[in-house]
This record gives structure tokens, sequence and C-alpha cells, in this order.
């Protein structure tokens, strides 16, 4: 966009007659395509051999998208267009689906920041800012797809979390190996948490962000792994309204599914982490042995 009003390829849904134009490719609106899973899956999705896919990779900042295009190829202008797209402006998502010719199909809701480190230590501001990208950003896109999808009695929503005719579904990751972790994991190490107790800032640094990065180490994702899942929930015909895409981190979530009160969950973890610190890096070293597969498919 830019300043310019840019046309984006979309597809028509019905015919002046009403027929449904199933064979036409379906228009998917991604956001946080900058880099990660959003990138990846924009990139797969665009190259799908049968041509399925009509592919809106959007960023907040249209100056990274030298990464997307590289890897798009000569999928780039075909079935895969990139638009700019600030999901905290309720200006900048009207802007983007108003160049889209046609209707969203699938809207994948990616774009997301994290922020860690001692509650006391992390200003309101901070926090506000997380949320206004990883929930209200993600509400936002969803009010302005549905009317349309509603209308249309069809459409997919597809929310990335580490958490009818109209179908949704939650995609839980867990840990994925990215430049995002990284970085995010490096810029904590050597914050300064101002307000934070002594007691609390060591077991933070000395034990959490240890954990944190072995927890990576051990049983994470490479980016094309998730997508590999996501991809295939989209293609479903009756895609799961959860699906979580690594069977390494299933123990540890199903520490929250066997006790329902949370109890057992929160007194394991906090042995392991702050008693046995140990023990854990020990379990995380046997979840990474390849006993079992990478990922979770949809069934």
């Amino acid at each position: 966009m830019d300043g310019e009003s840019q046309v984006l390829p979309g597809r028509g849904h019905t015919s002046r007659e009403g027929i449904n134009m199933a064979a036409a490719p379906r228009t998917v609106l991604i956001s946080g395509c900058s880099s990660g899973i959003g990138l990846e899956l924009a990139v797969q999705l665009a190259h799908d051999p049968k041509k399925r896919y009509q592919v809106v990779a959007t960023m907040r900042d249209l100056r990274k998208k030298e990464t997307l295009e590289a890897a798009a190829g000569e999928a780039l202008g075909q079935t895969l267009t990139v638009a700019q797209l600030d999901v905290c402006s309720d200006e900048s998502v009207a802007q983007c689906l108003s160049c889209i010719q046609g209707e969203v199909d699938v809207l994948v809701n990616n774009a997301g920041m994290g922020l860690v480190g001692p509650l006391e230590g992390l200003s309101l501001d901070a926090m506000q800012n997380v949320f206004d990208t990883n929930f209200f950003g993600a509400v936002r896109l969803v009010k302005a797809v549905l009317p349309g999808m509603k209308r249309r009695r069809q459409g997919h929503i597809v929310v990335i979390s580490s958490v009818m005719g109209l179908q949704i579904s939650l995609v839980e990751p867990g840990p994925v190996v990215t430049e995002f972790e990284g970085k995010l994991l490096a810029q904590v190490s050597t914050a300064e948490f101002p307000g934070t107790d002594p007691d609390t800032l060591h077991y933070f640094r000395d034990l959490y962000l240890p954990a944190s990065r072995e927890l990576f180490r051990s049983v994470g994702q490479s980016p094309q792994d998730v997508v590999q899942a996501i991809v295939k929930v989209i293609g479903s015909t009756r895609p799961p309204l959860r699906q979580q895409t690594n069977v390494r981190y299933s123990p540890l979530t199903m520490l929250k599914t066997v006790d329902s009160s949370g109890s057992l969950y929160v007194r394991t973890t906090h042995c392991l982490l702050f008693r046995c610190p140990r023990l854990l890096g020990l379990g995380l070293r046997c979840l990474s042995c390849g006993c079992l597969p990478a990922q979770v498919r949809p069934r």
C-alpha cells in the first residue's frame, strides 16, 4: 500500500445466478508474514501443486518483505501477493481488505509479539502492547472478515496460539525455534527489570531462562514442521477445532487435562523448575531423543 491504492488478487464466489464457483482458488489472508511461521505458511500455500490458494501475505512493515519475496520466487505476483497490514489499526485492516478482489475464504491470525520477564519488572504499557497485537489484533481481523463468511455460510478462521458452516481452528504449536524466539530470549537475558526483587531475578535469570532455552532446544519445532500441520488443517474437509502440532510437547500439556483443578501441572512444573532442574533437563533430553514423531497431524 504505502500511500497507494493497490488491488490484490482474490476471487469471486458466486455467479450472477448464485452458482458456487468451487473450482476457483481460495483466498487466504495471513497476518505476520515477515518471518517465521507466517512466512513459511504463505510460501507453502502459494506453491501448492494444485494451486488451490491465492495468498495475501501481510506484515506491518513492508521494509521487511525482501525475505518473503525471495522465498516466494515465481509465485510472487501469481499466487502470492505481499500487502501492508497493521492488526492494531482499524484503518489499516479496512484498507487491506478493500484492496482484495472478492472475499477472504481463510483467515490465518498469525501476527503476534512476545514479552518475557518477572511481572513486577514489566510495565503496563509493554503488557498492553502485547494484548493490542495478540488479542485485540486477532479479534479485529475476525470481526472484519466474519460478516462476509456468515453471509456466504462458509469460511475458515485459523488462530496460531501458544494456547456451523463457519469453521474456527486453534493451532497450538508450543515451542517453535525461530528468529523471533532467539531475539526475545537474548533481549530478556540482558534486561534490567526495575522494581523486581533480587530473589525473583535470580529465579528468572538462573532457572527460568536456562530452562526455556533447553525447552526450545529439546522439543522445539521448526516453522516448517508447524506449517505442514497448518496446511493440513486448512485443506481438511472437517478441520479440527483445536490442533496441537508437537507430540513431544504433549506430556507437558497432558498434565493440564489429567487434573482439572490444575494443581498437578503447577506442582509438577514448580518442582522440576525450581527444585529439580537437572531432572527437568534430563526429561527434556529424553523427549528429544527421536522416539516420538516431531508433529501431530490432523485426522
